[in-house]
């Protein structure tokens, strides 16, 4: 499923350390913003990602929000970033959770094949916790932290709703680390997807999230 894209001239990126930051500043408000495709893993009512102001934002003014609020529980929506496509890097956003009644995630993906093929780290401001899942095939399973049982579910860790973090995923082969507000918080090895893949923002169900200054760098293999 794929939505119209705006001019191109409407997308603000900036290099910086040799890492491009998107923050949808010059975007219209209301559009989705150019070089980006919106897509959904599983059924459920279609994903609204648009550009909004918001006075709150890191970089004001503009966010980029996904604001449909369908509850169907394995309904995954996700704005994918059509220029970078890479094995190895970093991918760092700053996220907002407004609202959700079933749900209140924001996450970033990683080496994404499809809609159905893909990683994904996210945090959620219900459960307070962050998770690092691989959907294969269209099924997310949980992969768990190093040095924890396999059935361990992420880490506990509190997510402020109606305020901004900054998740970021660091990767590297079958290594990944997942850092919050610049503190490591734990590592995954899985080796499924190995190749370069494109890299995005997700969703899950009726969340309402903002998302600001997504930031992605690639790094070469040793």
């Amino acid at each position: 499923m794929k939505r119209p894209l705006a001019p191109l001239a409407l997308l603000v990126v900036a290099a910086l350390c040799g890492a491009q930051i998107i923050n949808f500043d010059s975007a219209a408000v209301g559009s989705v913003p150019a070089g980006w495709t919106v897509a959904m893993t599983h059924a459920g009512g279609t994903p609204k990602w648009e550009v909004l102001k918001d006075d709150t934002a890191p970089s004001r003014p503009n966010v980029l929000a996904q604001t449909s609020t369908d509850r169907t529980g394995g309904r995954f929506p996700l704005a994918i970033c059509d220029k970078a496509n890479f094995t190895n890097g970093a991918v760092t956003v700053k996220f907002k959770p407004v609202s959700g009644s079933g749900d209140q995630a924001a996450g970033i993906v990683w080496r994404y094949k499809d809609p159905d093929n893909y990683y994904i780290v996210r945090a959620n401001a219900l459960e307070d916790n962050v998770v690092l899942y691989k959907v294969e095939a269209g099924r997310r399973i949980s992969l768990a932290p190093k040095g924890t049982p396999t059935k361990t579910y992420g880490v506990k860790h509190p997510v402020a709703k109606q305020t901004w973090s900054t998740l970021r995923i660091e990767f590297q082969g079958s290594l990944f680390t997942v850092l919050y507000d610049g503190k490591k918080l734990f590592e995954v090895e899985d080796g499924t997807f190995t190749g370069s893949g494109k890299v995005g923002l997700w969703t899950k169900a009726d969340s309402v999230t903002y998302f600001d200054d997504f930031q992605f760098s690639e790094r070469q293999s040793r």
